[in-house]
């Protein structure tokens, strides 16, 4: 068992967001913030009581068992249950204690988790917002940590988290799965929440390792979540878990223990997670069924390759194909930029200096950056000039880091 300090925290992680949703399905959406109170009530409970009388044998079920009971409490003496719950669920009052029952039945945790996933993400709350809902709610994350990924404080986050859940309310969102004629549309929006999730994690900006690599793998956990369900075990579910798996096998190998930036060609591939390679090599082969092709499937198209470390014309050619056709599916400028590096690597620099003097990105510094890369070498005065302009526009110091290391590759 986890020493006592290490307990506490990793319970938190583990069953906070599980006993948010039971709780929220039994007794209303409405109620979302005083579950999360409630739950967060047990667990100071767990601190002071197992400190005192020593750590129960089972201790999940102790929190489950503890947070019935401080539900049923607040119910009752907030007098909301009679009042407010019964006409809402129309039951009479001698089936009260059949439906008062909380099940923390692994099914229907599953359930709750899901329905959840699919409320949080409805198309009425801004995409900034159902972020931090996820965040909270569903991957269990505390206010400070969620504070520090978006550089903020913990009154704007509250706010944030307060207008969200208002929203809810207003809209009347309930904790259940929409209708199957519309659950391939909705689970879009869950895709690309979980999607923005990683990729806080992945590109975070944020010193600290540990939080970063965690919020990669809770949106993993929750895209895994999704194939537990035939209706959203879809392809394009498999190739966004399939993308998620192959970037996080290379977590550990994007940075030294000074917290440096180690470029891809730098990168020891014996950190790489060969688990997690495979899991996306079995989710990427599930994603080819049927006759869907969606971006994530191109990215993860793209990312299996990147786990191929030998440089080989087959693996470069492979990764120009999958952005010429993610440039057709879901333009942007990233993947422009993409396009362009991958055009470069497969074709030279001569043409890909063309392309990219095309895209005409003035505020960009990753475009900067691309044009500093592809004049080196041709007129390191552009490439140092590109360079320069691009420190200027990165926000942050690790975009600062990787620029000076690509100027010294000049």
């Amino acid at each position: 068992m986890k020493d006592k300090q290490e307990l506490i925290p990793d319970l938190f992680r583990k069953e906070f967001a599980k006993m948010v949703a039971v709780i929220s399905k039994l007794y209303g959406l409405q109620h979302i913030e005083l579950a999360e109170d409630i739950v967060s009530e047990t667990f100071l409970t767990a601190t002071e009581n197992w400190a005192a009388k020593g750590v129960p044998a089972n201790p999940t079920a102790w929190l489950y068992a503890v947070a019935k009971q401080k539900t049923l409490y607040h119910f009752r003496r907030k007098k909301i249950f009679e009042e407010k719950i019964i006409p809402q669920i129309k039951v009479s009052p001698d089936t009260i204690e059949e439906t008062k029952e909380m099940d923390f039945s692994t099914e229907n945790i599953k359930d709750s988790q899901l329905e959840m996933m699919f409320a949080i993400c409805d198309p009425a709350i801004a995409s900034e917002a159902q972020i931090a809902l996820a965040l909270r709610v569903l991957c269990g994350f505390g206010i400070e940590e969620i504070a520090e990924a978006f550089f903020s404080n913990k009154d704007t986050v509250n706010k944030r988290l307060f207008r969200a859940k208002e929203k809810l309310r207003a809209e009347k969102v309930q904790l259940e799965m929409p209708p199957e004629k519309e659950i391939s549309s909705r689970l879009d929006n869950v895709l690309h929440i979980i999607y923005l999730l990683f990729n806080e994690g992945y590109y975070s900006t944020t010193q600290n390792e540990i939080l970063r690599k965690d919020f990669c793998m809770e949106a993993l956990k929750l895209g895994l979540m999704l194939t537990d369900y035939s209706k959203t075990n879809l392809p394009k579910t498999n190739a966004l878990i399939a993308l998620m798996s192959f970037h996080a096998s290379r977590l550990d190998a994007r940075k030294n223990r000074g917290n440096d930036i180690i470029l891809y060609e730098d990168q020891n591939e014996n950190l790489w997670d060969s688990g997690l390679i495979e899991q996306g090599i079995h989710f990427l082969n599930l994603s080819a069924q049927g006759d869907m092709l969606s971006s994530y499937h191109l990215e993860a198209g793209v990312a299996f390759w990147n786990c191929q470390k030998e440089d080989t014309l087959e693996k470069r050619e492979a990764i120009l194909h999958h952005y010429n056709l993610l440039l057709e599916v879901n333009y942007s400028p990233g993947v422009a930029l993409n396009r362009v590096y991958a055009l470069y690597k497969a074709r030279g620099k001569e043409i890909a200096l063309v392309e990219a003097e095309k895209l005409n990105l003035p505020i960009n510094h990753f475009y900067f950056t691309l044009l500093g890369e592809l004049y080196g070498g041709v007129d390191n005065e552009k490439a140092k000039q590109n360079f320069e302009k691009a420190l200027l526009l990165a926000k942050t110091e690790s975009e600062r880091q990787i620029i000076k290391l690509k100027m010294e590759n000049i």
